[in-house]
């Protein structure tokens, strides 16, 4: 997958914040090198946050994320200041814009204690110092967004900030060897979008192939036919979670299966946590809320995953009369009170720090969350069987 396609889940996700008017946005400008924002000597000219993914030298691909001032006023303000909160959740790097030759202020100190309250590595980046002699001291970098002295001295900064975030994470590459075959079931119906493959799927193909080994995929009605065919049993059939159920009865027990939603839960770091949450499921009871969350946001159909099919085989494994509560995209409760447990897609759209926050807010607040393909692995009855690959995980199901 080149850079430019890179998805944006995967790029580093770079925050630029700080009070109006210090040149947040034309600092951001200057470094893309492209009029990402409008900009404007009117205070509060960026209302909502900016977000553009791109290929930034040395850092490779990114999402540059550009966000109102910190100190905004009144009711319209307060929402804009929210705006910004939420973008901290999936920041993987932030950049404290000041102004030189003015004093530290309490917004700017409240977001430095928010930078390291959620161990997001950050820089400060004092900016205008075109228009003063004072000077600016380490580990503070000077820059002008109107001349560009300093822009690639904060470039360069963030590459090294970027290096140590790490990218050695892969979706199942570190459990293969060259030549292992493995199988992958991907239904074509009509969720499935038109003409492509869901991210997912594509991108568990790319690190098969990025493996040296072989990928042969297949359709459930195909699926019989397609191990008959292979010359030895494959290394392990990965599935769409919703065909679980017909899969795992064509699949012989001495080859591993799991789903894609589980190898996403474990690309993104949380599926330990989605393994323990998933005995939540047997302890519902009559009257209580599922919240179901989708990081994607998508046209629904009938025979939805998230909305129906997946709430039909809670209420049948269970046999209890529930709730249920949906959300999509970047919308997640900050209040998970109301809620019994919380099942989370793998997060394909998100990236790893935005799970981390929700797996987080979870936990903080004593509700379980688990994940799709866990969860629906747990109702079939196949939950050990869908973990067989990761032999480390066995001693959550023993306790």
């Amino acid at each position: 997958m080149s850079r430019n396609q890179t998805p944006a889940a995967d790029r580093l996700h770079i925050g630029f914040f700080g009070r109006r008017n210090v040149g947040k946005s034309s600092l951001v400008n200057a470094v893309t090198g492209q009029a990402l924002s409008v900009v404007s000597d009117v205070k509060g000219t960026t209302t909502d946050p900016v977000s553009k993914a791109m290929e930034l030298l040395p850092l490779g691909p990114v999402l540059i994320l550009d966000t109102p001032g910190i100190d905004d006023e009144g009711a319209l303000g307060a929402l804009r200041i929210q705006k910004t909160r939420e973008v901290l959740r999936k920041v993987d790097v932030a950049v404290l814009v000041t102004e030189a030759g003015h004093p530290e202020t309490d917004a700017e100190r409240e977001l430095i204690a928010l930078f390291q309250e959620r161990e997001i590595p950050y820089l400060v980046a004092v900016n205008k110092t075109d228009l003063t002699a004072a000077e600016v001291a380490p580990p503070a970098i000077a820059v002008s967004a109107a001349t560009g002295d300093g822009v690639e001295s904060l470039k360069e900064a963030l590459g090294r900030l970027a290096a140590e975030r790490g990218e050695n994470r892969r979706i199942l590459g570190d459990l293969l060897v060259p030549q292992d075959v493995v199988v992958l079931v991907t239904p074509i119906d009509a969720a499935a979008p038109k003409g492509r493959l869901i991210l997912p799927q594509q991108q568990t193909l790319r690190d098969i192939l990025d493996s040296h080994a072989i990928a042969v995929v297949t359709q459930t009605d195909e699926l019989a036919g397609t191990l008959s065919a292979l010359g030895r049993p494959p290394k392990m059939v990965v599935t769409d979670s919703q065909a679980f159920g017909a899969v795992s009865q064509i699949v012989p027990s001495t080859i591993p299966l799991t789903s894609f939603s589980i190898l996403m839960a474990r690309y993104k770091g949380n599926l330990s946590a989605a393994v323990a949450g998933a005995a939540a499921l047997d302890k519902l009871q009559n009257g209580d809320t599922v919240l179901i969350s989708e990081g994607c946001t998508h046209h629904r159909q009938c025979g939805d995953i998230g909305t129906q099919k997946l709430p039909a085989w809670i209420q049948k494994h269970t046999g209890k009369t529930l709730q249920f509560a949906f959300t999509s995209g970047g919308e997640f409760p900050s209040d998970l009170s109301p809620y019994a447990l919380v099942v989370h897609c793998g997060g394909c759209m998100l990236n790893e720090r935005e799970m981390r926050f929700r797996a987080k807010t979870a936990a903080d607040a004593a509700i379980p969350m688990t994940n799709y393909g866990i969860a629906i692995a747990h109702c079939h009855g196949i939950l050990r069987r869908s973990l067989s690959p990761f032999a480390e995980l066995a001693v959550l199901l023993d306790n």
